[in-house]
């Protein structure tokens, strides 16, 4: 009975063990944002979505042609933009932002949001933690 409960323990261990890598393997990486280059855009809110397991700003950016292009850019988890500051409306549609981020590497309208600077001047991580370190990111 003893080995039987031994090879019972360690199949509930192995168990666990998956269940806690399953959320870090559906995690994409961030290969399609290309950090060796940073955009600034001032534009307006059309949408902020406050969702997990990432939130997204959709931005309206004039395109130097009378019209307005739509932008995509994907914040952090919402754990780390709560404890940065964000809140669920910290962004409305038709506020008047200027934004930092990384673009797609496809040329595509998106990127990874770096910083937001709102309509009072006030300036959020996008991808949550402390302004220097979105500093950091930015600079580097």
């Amino acid at each position: 009975m003893g080995q039987v409960m031994r090879h019972a323990f360690r199949g509930s261990i192995l168990a666990c063990a998956l269940l806690l890598a399953l959320p870090l393997s559906a995690h994409h990486s961030g290969a399609m944002f290309d950090a060796t280059k940073t955009l600034k855009f001032d534009g307006t809110v059309k949408e902020f979505q406050w969702t997990n397991p990432h939130s997204w700003l959709q931005l309206l950016v004039a395109d130097g042609k009378g019209g307005q292009e739509e932008w995509s850019l994907e914040l952090g988890p919402l754990v780390g933009l709560h404890r940065a500051g964000w809140k669920p409306r910290t962004l409305q549609p038709g506020d008047k932002v200027s934004v930092v981020f990384n673009p797609l590497r496809d040329g595509t309208h998106g990127g990874k949001l770096i910083t937001v600077t709102l309509p009072g001047g006030q300036v959020l991580n996008g991808q949550g933690g402390s302004q220097d370190a979105a500093e950091a990111r930015h600079s580097s």
